[in-house]
């Protein structure tokens, strides 16, 4: 018979505050910044803190002895505040700001509308400085400059230029010429034969290989811009242009006999060949702006290496202190759809000073764990797990996964994801065990000392990891060595 009865019971939910306090932990730096400037956009509780900072160098000097270089952002008491109760009197109320913020993002610096406006408008005291930090320029850029030497007309430029906008970045036409004829609408028609000569055009505007159609033109390019005294010049344009697969497999018998030349000549040849860029458009600039913004700052002060975060990733935040004493004194505050809003930037400032806090003690404790890393390299990283690292700061595992998910350290050694100080544990012949990070790194200095005449083989570096004490098979020496872009024994001989 059914019947109907109550229950308790607990179970665990996450709350809206919870769950913001979560996803701000697993943002990037960047993406910290960006959802920072849409909230001080959207929520009108919410404004920049345009107060005065202490200098502080981003990289290559160390504090001074007042300073504390361990000390968290500054949060006043409006952040410990009820959610419903009167803001401070503070000036600095609910502030999220670092020691020293001449640093700041140019979205940040004054006010953000005008900063906007100014840019749009191209006023010179607006215009971002990033924007003139990029001076190396792009392929398409340094042709289209060398093109304006030449004395052409309005149509042989014009194909030029179609031409130059047809590269690829890495400076290869690989359109057919048939197919570009029809794309371009000129009268009269475009013919194949215009197109070639304002190829052949493009190929002399700058670096040597550049507008070529295969590999084999690319090279052959590059020859032929050599001296006519380089030595094996000839021999190499005939490997270029005929024999590049041979080459690749190094039948070297079979390319003396095609060729007719002397072991001698061929082995100059190839040499030669093999000196080659066979992607010149990789030498210019790109137009993307990929980059990393590094979340912390390792530096060594007196012996001891001190751990702070970036102050260009920490946006200097606070409620505004006028419009929320304007709402409390209202009546029906607590009923008014900007209560919300009121709450919820309550909520940002705190769990994003939450986030910066666990960020550093994550970075802490790496540097702890990985101190022989920043004295010795590569070869000094030890195993370790993100179960450490929650072990020792008392946090769960997931919350480690997300503060060091899309986190960078900017270290004296450069700049390293924090996932790069987790490697994995290897056992070794005497019972003990080192991180994956260091035999890579023990590999990398066997093969670079190598013959190159007699280079090692992958059984070989496996026997001489294991005469160090280091155990691994064949097949990890083959993974490990193709994470390093390190081509096989077979590929890396030369004559």
């Amino acid at each position: 018979m059914p019947s109907i009865e109550l229950r308790t019971r607990q179970s665990l939910a996450l709350t809206p505050r919870l769950q913001q306090s979560v996803r701000l932990l697993q943002l990037s730096a960047l993406e910290f910044q960006q959802e920072l400037r849409t909230a001080l956009d959207t929520n009108p509780f919410l404004e920049y803190d345009s107060s005065e900072a202490e200098d502080v160098a981003l990289a290559g000097t160390t504090p001074g002895e007042g300073e504390d270089a361990n000390a968290p952002p500054a949060v006043d008491t409006l952040a410990a505040a009820e959610p419903d109760g009167v803001p401070a009197e503070s000036a600095g109320s609910d502030t999220l700001e670092s020691a020293g913020q001449d640093d700041m993002p140019a979205d940040f610096s004054g006010d953000y509308g005008s900063r906007n406006s100014m840019r749009q408008n191209g006023d010179a005291d607006g215009s971002d400085p990033a924007d003139w930090a990029r001076s190396q320029p792009t392929l398409r850029e340094q042709l289209h400059d060398a093109l304006r030497l030449y004395r052409l007309d309005d149509r042989d430029r014009a194909v030029a230029r179609f031409i130059i906008e047809a590269l690829d970045d890495d400076g290869y036409l690989r359109q057919s010429l048939a197919d570009l004829a029809d794309s371009v609408d000129l009268e009269p028609t475009l013919t194949e034969e215009e197109l070639l000569v304002a190829l052949r055009l493009v190929q002399a505007l700058d670096r040597p290989g550049l507008g070529a159609r295969s590999l084999s033109e690319c090279l052959a390019l590059q020859i032929n811009a050599l001296p006519a005294n380089t030595p094996g010049r000839d021999v190499a344009r005939q490997i270029a242009e005929h024999h590049l697969e041979r080459l690749a497999r190094r039948e070297q018998a079979e390319l003396q006999k095609q060729i007719g030349c002397s072991a001698e000549e061929l082995r100059v040849a190839c040499a030669l060949v093999r000196k080659l860029d066979p992607k010149p458009g990789n030498c210019y600039g790109r137009t993307e702006d990929n980059y990393v913004v590094p979340d912390v700052i390792v530096r060594q002060v007196r012996n001891k290496w001190v751990v702070s975060i970036n102050p260009a990733v920490q946006p200097r935040a606070r409620i505004h202190r006028m419009y929320a004493q304007l709402f409390a004194q209202s009546a029906g505050a607590s009923r008014s759809p900007l209560a919300q809003q009121l709450q919820e930037a309550r909520w940002l400032i705190r769990n994003a000073q939450q986030r910066f806090d666990t960020i550093q003690r994550v970075a802490e404790c790496i540097v702890a764990h990985q101190k022989a890393f920043f004295l010795y390299g590569e070869i000094a990283l030890k195993p370790m797990v993100l179960r450490d690292v929650a072990d020792e700061l008392g946090l769960h595992e997931s919350t480690i996964s997300r503060a060091t998910g899309n986190k960078y350290m900017a270290t004296p050694r450069g700049i390293f994801e924090f996932k790069h100080f987790f490697p994995r544990e290897l056992g070794t012949e005497s019972g003990g065990t080192c991180s994956a990070a260091a035999v890579r790194a023990l590999l990398k200095e066997m093969i670079a000392a190598e013959n190159t005449r007699d280079p090692l083989s992958d059984v070989t570096l496996a026997k001489m990891l294991a005469d160090q004490g280091v155990l691994v098979a064949r097949r990890t020496v083959a993974k490990y060595r193709h994470l390093m872009k390190v081509p096989p024994a077979e590929l890396r001989r030369q004559l």
